[in-house]
């Protein structure tokens, strides 16, 4: 049994969620004219690149797979560079199509890959992570990193659609399912209030992944991120506000190295900083600050920023972010839980605040769970 969410928007897609769904969600999202395909797949799932390319020969389509470095290493344009040359050696035409098969990296590169041959071929995301399930293969957001920011190369792609099998959570290394806990966590901070609720309750059902709770709460991320995008496809509104804890997060990741501490990591260390500031401007209340950290914390993130990082550096890394408008800094906040804006509009010295607070001590006072 499966679901179906459809994405509107200029390039309508569909979401496809279930278990053990097998090679056929794949096959018949492919063009109707198609007849080559490439599947670009992390390293450590060969096998099932194999399986798939071996399933597709046998219905008549010419497959083949290559793949790349894992997690952030693989989201530079050398490997993009390879990868184009492997199209050119396929003739990959504008009706075949390229299939992503793994984590939130692969599906961004991937999908660059895809957006830039050829001006567009058709894409399939397939991520196997939560964060790469909830997040990035959805929406049509893909990129690669440049030593002055993450993702700051990039393309607004919608793909043909996305295959979730939840299945293949099972061998997710309890780190990486974290990591895909903040972005999961995030849609109830900026839009949904009832699921912050929901996810206080299911947490220990979600860590210890319990077919059921994982797929509700994939689920209703996918549908609260499709209604976004089909608000505001290119991110010229409302779809900021799916960035909450991104700005300070991607300060961490460029700060310490892409693929140090793992985008879901940063993200989470970078919404308690989001909540902290909403604080200081009085739209949150303590009581909703300390509720958003720990639920954080009790997903198994961090929500301390790494002690070594001033002040100065984040405002660094933040000055080139993709929010920045006209010179200035715009960050997403929260006018209480469920609720997120983007604005720029807020004193210095309240961000100069936000950067300098002891947060350790912070989480220290909240005591154990």
């Amino acid at each position: 049994m499966s679901t179906t969410i459809e994405v509107t928007g200029v390039q309508p897609s569909t979401i496809t969620v279930g278990r053990d769904l097998g090679f056929d969600p794949i096959v018949a999202a492919l063009d109707s004219a198609a007849t080559k395909v490439l599947i670009v797949h992390a390293r450590p799932l060969a096998s099932r690149a194999q399986a798939l390319a071996e399933h597709l020969r046998s219905l008549g389509y010419e497959a083949a797979t290559a793949d790349h470095p894992d997690a952030e290493a693989g989201k530079a344009i050398d490997v993009v560079a390879g990868l184009w040359d492997t199209c050119g050696r396929l003739q990959l035409g504008r009706k075949d199509a390229i299939i992503a098969m793994g984590g939130g990296a692969t599906t961004d590169m991937a999908g660059f890959v895809a957006a830039t041959w050829l001006r567009g071929v058709s894409l399939i995301n397939v991520p196997t992570t939560l964060l790469g399930m909830v997040d990035a293969a959805v929406g049509g957001k893909t990129g690669i990193n440049h030593p002055l920011g993450k993702n700051m190369i990039g393309a607004f792609y919608q793909p043909q659609a996305v295959v979730i099998d939840t299945a293949s959570l099972k061998t997710l290394p309890s780190r990486e399912l974290s990591a895909g806990l903040a972005e999961v966590i995030k849609y109830g901070f900026i839009c949904d209030e009832p699921f912050i609720t929901w996810l206080e309750a299911h947490m220990d059902a979600l860590l210890a992944l319990e077919p059921t709770v994982v797929t509700e709460a994939i689920e209703r991320s996918c549908a609260a991120k499709a209604r976004v995008v089909g608000a505001d496809e290119r991110e010229s509104g409302v779809r900021a506000t799916l960035n909450l804890g991104h700005t300070f997060g991607h300060a961490i990741e460029t700060q310490q190295g892409y693929g140090v501490w793992l985008h879901g990591e940063a993200v989470g260390a970078g919404t308690v900083m989001a909540l902290e500031m909403s604080h200081r401007l009085g739209w949150l209340s303590a009581a909703e600050r300390d509720r958003g950290i720990r639920l954080l914390r009790r997903a198994g993130l961090p929500v301390v920023p790494p002690a070594e990082m001033t002040a100065e550096d984040f405002m660094e890394h933040m000055a080139v972010d993709k929010k920045v408008l006209d010179g200035r800094l715009r960050l997403v906040l929260l006018q209480g839980l469920g609720n997120a804006v983007v604005t720029g509009d807020f004193p210095r010295e309240i961000l100069d605040a936000t950067l300098r607070t002891d947060y350790r001590a912070l989480a220290d006072q909240l005591g154990d769970e």
